[in-house]
C-alpha cells in the first residue's frame, strides 16, 4: 500500500478512536443546554417584554439575543450563565433579567413561576424596569439560590415564605417595589443571609427580635414598620438603617454594635438618650435626626493639637477622627446641655441644629472648621451664646456654618444657612433667659 494511503487510513483511524472515547467519557459533543431549562427560558420570555426607548437603539434591547434556534443559547443568550461545558447537558447557574443600562427603561410584564424549573439556579436578578405582579412562591424550591435582587419595579403582594427557608441564601434585595406584609420570626434561620435590603415597600409590623447572626447589611428604611429595635441585634452587622418608619422605644440595643459603620434610624419616633458607646470614630455615618432623643451629649477625650493664630497656614492642622466623607445629623431633637468638645472632631458634615443646646461654641469645633476637617456645620435654631472666632484666619470657601436664631449675634459671614433657618439671625432675649433659667421654651 502506498505510504500516504497508510498515512491516510492512519489518520482516519485516531479520529474514530477520539470520537467514540468521547461518548465513553460522556464529553459533549457540543455545548448543549437543558432541555428543561431551554423551556423554562422560553416562558420567563413570553411573561416579559422590553419596554421601547427612543433613547436607546431596538438592538439594545435585551430579548434581541434570545434566538431559541440558537445551538447555543448559553454564549448567546444576554444574562445568561451556565454551568462547565464539560457537563452535558449545561444548566442556567445565573439569570440576569434587564440589560441595566442607563438608556434603557427595563423590562415589562411579570416573573413567570418557570423560573423554578432552573434548578440549578444560584444568582437571581431583575433590573430595574415596571415588572408588576408578585414573587413567584416556586422560588423557593431553588435550594442553590445565593442571590436574589429583584429591585426598582412595581412587584406586589408579599415576600413568599418559602424564599425565607433558602438555606444558602446570602443577599436578598427586593428594594423600591410595592410589597406588603411583614417579615416573619422564621427568617432567622436564614444562617447564611449577609445582605437584607427591603427598603422603600410597603412593608409593616415590628421587626422580628431575632435576625440571621452573621448579617451584616440591613436596610429596611421607608417602610410602615412600627415597634422597637430587635432585642437580640447580630452583633457583626455593619451597615444599619431604618429611617422613615414609625419606630419607637429607647437606643439602648445598639449599644453592643461594636461594628457598626453605617447607622440611620432617623425620621422615626425613638426617645431617650443616646447610648455614649455610639460616639465614636469608627461610626462615620450616624443620623438620628427628626426622632424625640433626649439629654446631651457625652463628652469624649480630645488628643488634638490646638490651632492658634499664630500658626503658619490653617492646613498644618488635621481634624480627622472621623476623617473624610463622614456625617453626624442629631438634628430636629430635644437635646440639650453644652457642645462637647471632642466628640465630633474632624465630622465632615455635621447637623447639630433645632435641638437645645446652650453655651459657648467649643473651640474645637472652630479649629476644625479651619483645618478643613469640618466642611458643614449647622447649629440654627438652639441656645447658644457665643462662637469663638480665630480673627486672623480666613475659614475656606468650602465651609458652611449656620449659627442663626441662637442667643447671640452669628459673627459676620457665617450666615450660610438654609431657607429653613428662617430670617431671624437672634432669639429673642426673654426666650434665652426663661430657657437658661430652668423653662422649656424652645
Amino acid at each position: 500500500m502506498h505510504k500516504t494511503s497508510r498515512s491516510f487510513l492512519f489518520l482516519l483511524l485516531v479520529l474514530f478512536l477520539l470520537h467514540s472515547l468521547s461518548k465513553i467519557q460522556g464529553l459533549p459533543q457540543q455545548n448543549s443546554i437543558s432541555p428543561i431549562d431551554l423551556s423554562a427560558l422560553q416562558q420567563i420570555e413570553n411573561s416579559l417584554t422590553d419596554v421601547p426607548s427612543s433613547r436607546a437603539p431596538p438592538s439594545a434591547r435585551f430579548f434581541t439575543s434570545w434566538d431559541f434556534s440558537s445551538h447555543d443559547p448559553c454564549s448567546t443568550f444576554a444574562g445568561i450563565t451556565c454551568s462547565s461545558p464539560f457537563l452535558n447537558p449545561r444548566r442556567v447557574t445565573s439569570l440576569i433579567l434587564g440589560t441595566g443600562l442607563s438608556g434603557s427603561l427595563g423590562l415589562a410584564g411579570s416573573l413567570s413561576p418557570s423560573i423554578s424549573n432552573l434548578t440549578e439556579l444560584n444568582q437571581l436578578v431583575l433590573n430595574p424596569g415596571i415588572v408588576t405582579g408578585p414573587i413567584p412562591a416556586q422560588l423557593g424550591s431553588l435550594r442553590n439560590l445565593r442571590v436574589i435582587s429583584l429591585t426598582n419595579n412595581r412587584l406586589t403582594g408579599s415576600i413568599p415564605l418559602s424564599i425565607y427557608a433558602l438555606p444558602n441564601l446570602h443577599t436578598l434585595d427586593l428594594s423600591n417595589n410595592q410589597l406588603w406584609g411583614s417579615i416573619p420570626p422564621g427568617i432567622s434561620h436564614l444562617d447564611q443571609l449577609k445582605v437584607l435590603v427591603l427598603a422603600s415597600n410597603r412593608l409593616s409590623g415590628e421587626i422580628p427580635n431575632e435576625l440571621p447572626t452573621q448579617l451584616l447589611h440591613l436596610d429596611l428604611k421607608n417602610n410602615f414598620f412600627s415597634g422597637t429595635l430587635p432585642a437580640r441585634m447580630p452583633l457583626s452587622i455593619r451597615y444599619l438603617s431604618a429611617s422613615g418608619n414609625s419606630m419607637w422605644g429607647p437606643l439602648n440595643r445598639l449599644e453592643s454594635l461594636s461594628e457598626l459603620v453605617y447607622l440611620d434610624i432617623s425620621m422615626n419616633r425613638f426617645s431617650g438618650t443616646i447610648p455614649p458607646s455610639l460616639f465614636r470614630s469608627s461610626l462615620s455615618s450616624m443620623l438620628l435626626q427628626r426622632n424625640n432623643l433626649s439629654g446631651g451629649v457625652p463628652q469624649q477625650k480630645n488628643t488634638t493639637t490646638p490651632l492658634s493664630s499664630s500658626s503658619s497656614s490653617s492646613s498644618s492642622l488635621k481634624l480627622d477622627f472621623y476623617g473624610e466623607g463622614s456625617i453626624v445629623d442629631l438634628s430636629h431633637n430635644m437635646l440639650t446641655g453644652e457642645l462637647p468638645a471632642g466628640a465630633f472632631s474632624g465630622v465632615e458634615t455635621l447637623f447639630l441644629n433645632n435641638n437645645r443646646f446652650t453655651g459657648k461654641v467649643p473651640k474645637e469645633y472652630v479649629e476644625s472648621l479651619y483645618s478643613g476637617g469640618t466642611k458643614t456645620l449647622y447649629l440654627q435654631h438652639n441656645y447658644l451664646t457665643d462662637f469663638p472666632i480665630i480673627s486672623d484666619l480666613k475659614l475656606p470657601d468650602s465651609v458652611s456654618v449656620c449659627l442663626s436664631y441662637n442667643c447671640m449675634v452669628p459673627p459676620v459671614g457665617l450666615t450660610a444657612c438654609p431657607a429653613s433657618a428662617g430670617e431671624q439671625l437672634s432669639r429673642p432675649a426673654y426666650q434665652c433667659s426663661k430657657f437658661n433659667n430652668g423653662g422649656s421654651t424652645g
